[in-house]
């Protein structure tokens, strides 16, 4: 299976959020993908909107904090946007950010100990499962053993959590640990933070400079040269069945190159 590509956005104005959903389109990504933080917009009616005005492009959160709502809160509003979409919606969803104890805090959310979290993320995929039809694809984001071991029992995907430090054997531990604790298929998707010395913003994280990662062999970072950045990406998928990657929308065009030649 090819790799597929996904970009992540976020909206600031209504126009302007939807030119990037016709123009991810356009350029041949697969999926768009926003965050669910109290900072940005809610995903949901985003895209709604996004879905509006294309005809193939996926929309997923990256990722719902599951202990900002109920089960039967995201079952409703999932439901809704499978709708809207015509079945082009794919759930992504999490224990949540650490900083994110405070959004639920502020939505009357209760946020629990880490078991609980993840045993609120199993129930939410298991309600939205048998609630919505069609059922979307799952993807769980998922960094300790624990949910990353629950995640392979249920999820269709898997996207490790870790920080921009990470190096290609604490992905490739991640797989191992997940693949381990099932005999299902299971697909993989990771994020780059940069491409070169172009590095995309990370709120809430201090990032080193692109020489350190470098120098540290950071997953998440590609090198500028396209031919160099599509080996790189053919060499993960066909190791470790990395077949999804995720772009942030302020390296979309320092991207555009890698995607031409993977497309």
């Amino acid at each position: 299976m090819p790799i597929r590509f996904g970009t992540m956005q976020a909206p600031w104005s209504g126009t302007g959020w939807l030119e990037i959903a016709k123009t991810a389109e356009r350029q041949g990504y697969h999926t768009l993908l926003m965050p669910d933080t109290m900072r940005t917009a809610s995903p949901f009616p985003a895209f709604a909107a996004a879905a509006a005005v294309t005809t193939t492009l996926r929309v997923r959160p990256n990722v719902l904090a599951a202990p900002l709502r109920s089960a039967a809160a995201t079952v409703r509003e999932v439901a809704a946007l499978q709708l809207l979409s015509d079945g082009r919606f794919e759930l992504g969803i999490g224990i949540g950010r650490p900083d994110a104890q405070q959004e639920a805090e502020r939505l009357g959310q209760a946020w629990g100990s880490a078991s609980q979290r993840r045993a609120h993320v199993l129930e939410t995929v298991a309600a939205v499962r048998a609630a919505v039809d069609p059922a979307p694809p799952v993807m769980i984001a998922a960094s300790g053993p624990r949910m990353l071991a629950a995640a392979a029992q249920v999820a269709d995907r898997i996207l490790p959590a870790l920080l921009p430090e990470a190096t290609e054997d604490d992905v490739a531990a991640r797989i191992a640990i997940a693949r381990e604790a099932t005999d299902r298929p299971l697909k993989f998707t990771t994020q780059l933070i940069g491409i070169g010395d172009e590095l995309a913003p990370s709120p809430g994280w201090q990032v080193p400079s692109p020489a350190q990662l470098r120098e540290i062999g950071s997953f998440g970072l590609l090198p500028a040269d396209p031919a160099q950045a599509a080996e790189i990406l053919e060499y993960r998928h066909d190791k470790y069945g990395i077949d999804e990657v995720i772009v942030a929308g302020a390296l979309a065009e320092a991207f555009q190159p890698i995607l031409d030649r993977l497309r």
